[in-house]
């Protein structure tokens, strides 16, 4: 395996740390030795709330607002861009200036900026098996907004890393299916729901890896293309319902029920509600088989960071209050999954 180059003296501005990936960025890279410092609207308030992360200081500044985001990037070594609209509402008229803003700061800093994709710039053409390479012709305006954020990168002349995954899932992912659709927070799982046809495949992203693979990219910064990208595999379905099942064994009941996602009551109530919407858009990436190819990151690295999926599920689950530790424990250790 590759070795990573330990980095004690180098900070990192997270811009999102308070969201799923921004929160395991930030004690990902706290734990390799690098000085973290994150943008938030009310420092007070999140310095008591999200004292679990490896937030060094938070700067006080609103992601829409450039000369924040300048003023918090100054001297930094590397900015990651995790910040997405909250309810993934108003995503043009957010997202893209949340990004303009980053790489502002990033051409500002002369500095990389890390950000986090996904498979919504695929479209059926690059379906099943996706390269970095793969046509991205998009089928979703949310896939159309991605395509066009990695490119503002490019066309900005920064240096930038992205690496692409699959679903997020781990203890703290507030925007996940797994934690909004397939089982209740804080409530002992009794049943799993799972949104796609059974039999296509489905690519998992496990927060603390996705995180570690970020580290381990940037600390090898001199190999890195101006503008590189990489995806990255995760824990992956050939059976997508094999997930929900692992869960199921994983919470201690092998003969807990799978329920199917209720599709056809979310299109009648998606013209009230936004959030329905937006779930109803994605709802193709669940009736299809997409997989990443992480060919070139194996190669790069050596291979994935790729935590164990009884472990990841079981860490998971409990971080969500649906297991209690003591299973968790006896879970990560004993069941196959």
């Amino acid at each position: 395996m590759t070795q990573t180059i330990s980095s004690p003296s180098k900070t990192l501005l997270i811009i999102g740390a308070t969201g799923g990936i921004g929160g395991e960025v930030a004690n990902c890279f706290a734990r390799g030795g690098w000085t973290v410092r994150a943008l938030a609207r009310k420092p007070k308030e999140v310095t008591k709330k999200f004292s679990h992360l490896g937030v060094s200081e938070w700067q006080k500044g609103d992601a829409l607002k450039s000369k924040d985001v300048l003023k918090a990037a100054r001297g930094v070594d590397a900015i990651f861009h995790g910040a997405n609209p909250p309810g993934y509402q108003k995503w043009r008229e957010r997202a893209i200036p949340m990004l303009a803003n980053a790489i502002a700061a990033a051409k500002a800093e002369n500095v990389r900026l890390l950000f986090p994709g996904n498979v919504y710039n695929f479209g059926p053409d690059a379906w099943p098996l996706l390269k970095e390479t793969s046509p991205q012709n998009p089928n979703t305006n949310k896939g159309a907004i991605r395509v066009e954020m990695e490119q503002m990168m490019v066309d900005a002349g920064i240096k930038s890393l992205t690496v692409r995954a699959g679903d997020f899932f781990g203890a703290h992912a507030p925007g996940s299916w797994l934690q909004n659709a397939m089982v209740r927070p804080g409530k002992e799982v009794k049943s799993v729901v799972y949104p796609g046809l059974h039999d296509k495949g489905h690519a998992w992203a496990y927060l603390p890896d996705l995180a570690e693979t970020f580290r381990q990219l940037l600390e090898q910064e001199d190999r890195l293309a101006e503008n590189d990208t990489f995806h990255f595999r995760g824990h992956f379905f050939e059976r997508g319902v094999d997930m929900a099942k692992a869960i199921a064994r994983v919470a201690g009941d092998e003969t807990m029920k799978v329920k199917k996602m209720p599709w056809g009551a979310i299109r009648l109530a998606s013209p009230f509600v936004r959030m329905l919407r937006e779930l109803l858009e994605m709802r193709y990436l669940w009736q299809e088989t997409v997989e990443l190819d992480n060919a070139k990151l194996v190669a790069f690295l050596g291979e994935e960071p790729h935590t164990p999926l009884n472990v990841a599920l079981a860490q998971s689950l409990e971080g969500m209050g649906c297991i209690k530790s003591t299973l968790s424990q006896v879970t990560a250790r004993e069941i196959p999954v």
